[in-house]
């Protein structure tokens, strides 16, 4: 019989009672109910935050019975029991004002005002949840858990309007204050988000919450390591290999392609995004569920806010105060992006402190590029896949250069520009920069490793790409010929970094038409 996986399904005890397929993090869970009071974890979404949450709550209710074989049963002695105080603020997102936001938070207390009774002097969020604390307190005689998931999920589509943002922040504000006043009675209280706003703007006066988003020792609590898909995931694997006629080492490779990639400290294990492994094993089909589920708006409005160069996402070294700031203390897209899982941690240097950001994966390569490609270039990502993708990936595969930019060509010419983009790109057309971008997406959504303004001794090449067996070295040129491009490519030894490599090194020069934007001519060199 085949195996069930949790789809749509976030509840820890709801998992162990219908004998879905569960993934045994409790070790982690033990560890993290006794490593501090005070709590906060950020994420990506769908990363496994709500069942985190969901079993902290049958654990510190003491739900023994659910625990029967796992992990944790070696590690817990007491299974002491506590109330519990859950919270899912996804349920307050998309509010339109703060009077809006405060009457949904209510509501999310309401069924515990009903349970533990209610004060008619308690009018606002805070002020309710600071009565709830003390009378749970009071007649259970123990102290009381509290879990917030999505924390931040009412500010993410307000983040940088300053009008609604001040004004809503507020009210998330006075909704935390208890949590700091009432420690006397809390046993535990865990927060969980995808962004991460400072304790001076949201949680004011929490200043001993513990933030172990980046520690090593949790790396693992969200996300599936690659020995637990090797292992507790086999079947799957096998399942998936048998669907598409391939050994299941084969099978295992192509699903590390597409879901594996993502670190979230300098000492992480290699994490598969569990949403979409799970849809995958579920469905026998590799896809991009995670995008399809629905890219947050919000990213790509931040992405255009900033001004975001996009393929100097690829592969950046920076501190980790650059992707580690606090929401509000942004100054570029990066947190948000490192934080929201469209950039994960690939390497860190401890000689210089510094970590390499990257792409994760081929679904988060391919699915961002399908949002990027209509802001920055004014085409949809559709348009693309239709007719021009798999005849430009054909010709480079059969090292046929020649054909590749003729079948590109041919398609840029009969691009269908996204309305209201046409003065950007008459604006963008006389920069080389409006075509490095072109490129770049496209080459993306094929699930090539391109980077572009690639530094080497001779300065900067506008264009490497990284076929599995050609390496290509692309000059481009508005103003200037294709041939004087290509003679740059030789001048400036823009090459001779990759002839180490195994693979043959093809160098083209292309020259763009500026008024019809299409590549008008190309040489094309060996190296």
């Amino acid at each position: 019989m085949a195996r069930k996986y949790p789809i749509g399904i976030q509840t820890f005890s709801r998992i162990i009672r219908e004998g879905l397929v569960y993934v045994d993090k409790t070790d982690l869970v033990w560890q993290l109910a006794h490593y501090a009071t005070y709590i906060f974890l950020s994420r990506p979404r769908r990363f496994g935050k709500s069942l985190l949450t969901t079993t902290l709550e049958s654990y510190f209710k003491g739900e023994k019975e659910l625990f029967e074989g796992l992990k944790i049963m070696n590690l817990e002695q007491e299974w002491q029991q506590y109330p519990v105080i859950r919270l899912s603020l996804s349920m307050a997102k998309n509010q339109d004002s703060p009077d809006a936001l405060r009457d949904r938070l209510l509501l999310l207390l309401k069924p515990y005002r009903e349970e533990y009774g209610r004060d008619p002097e308690e009018k606002t969020p805070g002020g309710v949840l600071a009565g709830l604390i003390g009378r749970v307190y009071k007649k259970e005689g123990r102290q009381v858990v509290v879990l917030i998931d999505e924390y931040d999920a009412p500010l993410l589509d307000v983040l940088y309007e300053k009008e609604m943002l001040d004004p809503m922040r507020k009210v998330m504000q006075e909704f935390y204050q208890p949590l700091k006043d009432c420690e006397a009675m809390i046993r535990f209280c865990f927060i969980t988000g995808i962004t991460k706003f400072s304790q001076l703007s949201i949680f004011s006066t929490i200043n001993n919450l513990k933030n172990i988003t980046m520690l090593p020792q949790f790396s693992a609590i969200c996300g599936i390591t690659e020995h637990e898909v090797r292992t507790v995931l086999a079947e799957g694997i096998e399942s998936m290999a048998a669907e598409y006629g391939c050994p299941a080492d084969e099978m295992f490779e192509r699903i590390k392609t597409r879901y594996d990639g993502y670190h979230f400290s300098k000492e992480s294990e290699d994490i598969y995004n569990p949403y979409s492994l799970l849809n995958a094993f579920t469905d026998c089909e590799l896809a991009n569920y995670w995008f399809e589920s629905g890219t947050p708006s919000f990213l790509i409005r931040q992405m255009k806010h900033f001004r975001t160069d996009i393929t100097s996402l690829d592969r950046m070294e920076v501190s980790s105060s650059a992707f580690d700031k606090p929401t509000e203390a942004m100054t570029s897209a990066l947190p948000l992006l490192y934080q929201s899982g469209y950039l994960t941690i690939k390497d860190y240097d401890p000689e210089s402190l510094m970590f390499t950001l990257a792409i994760p994966n081929q679904e988060v390569r391919i699915g961002y590029t399908e949002g990027l490609l209509p802001t920055y270039i004014g085409i949809e990502a559709s348009d693309v896949q239709a007719g021009f993708a798999l005849k430009f990936w054909r010709a480079l595969k059969q090292h046929d250069a020649d054909l590749a930019m003729r079948e590109m060509q041919a398609y840029m010419a009969a691009i269908p520009y996204v309305e209201g983009f046409k003065k950007k790109l008459a604006e963008a057309a006389t920069a080389e920069g409006f075509y490095e971008y072109t490129l770049y997406l496209i080459f993306s959504m094929l699930n090539v490793y391109v980077r572009t303004q690639v530094k080497c001794a001779g300065g900067r090449v506008d264009m490497v790409v990284w076929m599995p067996d050609t390496i290509y070295v692309f000059e481009l040129k508005v103003n200037g010929s294709a041939q004087e491009a290509l003679q740059q490519i030789d001048e400036k030894s823009h090459a001779i970094p990759y002839q180490t490599d195994n693979r043959p090194v093809v160098k083209v020069g292309v020259k763009f038409d500026a008024e019809k934007r299409v590549p008008e001519e190309w040489v094309i060199g060996g190296y």
